[in-house]
């Protein structure tokens, strides 16, 4: 089988901001891709040099730093907590729009000052990017790492507060919480493994190319 590049796509809602870019692009997975019930992970492209992956946002970076993808997209949030040198971001696809930020319950909140922070236990899917934050802020933040459910944290005494991807609160809201402090605002980054790009020099760079082109026409 003949090499190909390997573009891997996070799974979820990022896909109905991205499938626009990908057509402006002109490369586009198979229609397979695009079906829900699919549990196939690789799929081929109107392109016959590229394949793309689609496969959990953590895991996107994963499959590009260490070889397994040439190209990914994934949210800045991503990027920052795993920080691997064998990957740059050339392009900010200024899709996937959110931020990460504190929260806490909302009886909490009433009476909280973060000027007055000095220990924190958060519950996070960010430790480093949580901890860095608060580093530089003179605060101890002890991490309690949870892939999911991170909202009910609090409300179990596991944590106090938490540190989580916030778009419009209302899961928060829900779960009796509020947002209190932001971290950074999130877009989703076109990514590249610094050497695998030398494997396929001038079609990497041309894809760099036609993303940067469409993004800066948006």
């Amino acid at each position: 089988m003949d090499k190909k590049i390997i573009i891997a796509i996070p799974k979820g809602r990022i896909l109905k901001d991205l499938t626009p870019i990908l057509k402006k692009v002109n490369i586009l997975p198979e229609s397979e891709f695009f079906d829900i019930n699919s549990r196939k992970i690789m799929f081929s492209s109107n392109l016959n040099f590229i394949n793309f992956i689609k496969v959990r946002s953590f895991d996107v970076v994963n499959f590009v730093a260490f070889g397994g993808a040439h190209i990914g997209i994934v949210g800045l949030d991503v990027i920052e907590e795993f920080n691997f040198e064998e990957i740059y971001a050339p392009v900010n696809l200024g899709i996937g729009k959110c931020r990460l930020s504190v929260a806490e319950p909302f009886k909490m909140a009433l009476k909280d000052d973060p000027k007055t922070w000095s220990h924190l236990k958060i519950a996070t899917k960010y430790p480093k990017i949580t901890k860095k934050h608060f580093a530089q802020r003179g605060v101890q933040a002890e991490c309690l790492k949870l892939n999911g459910a991170l909202e009910i944290a609090p409300k179990l005494e596991l944590s106090s507060r938490i540190v989580d991807l916030v778009s419009t609160g209302k899961t928060l809201k829900e779960n009796g919480l509020i947002e209190i402090e932001k971290i950074m605002d999130i877009t989703s980054h076109l990514i590249v493994n610094r050497n695998m790009s030398k494997t396929f020099p001038n079609k990497i760079k041309n894809i760099i190319s036609k993303f940067r082109k469409v993004v800066n026409a948006l």
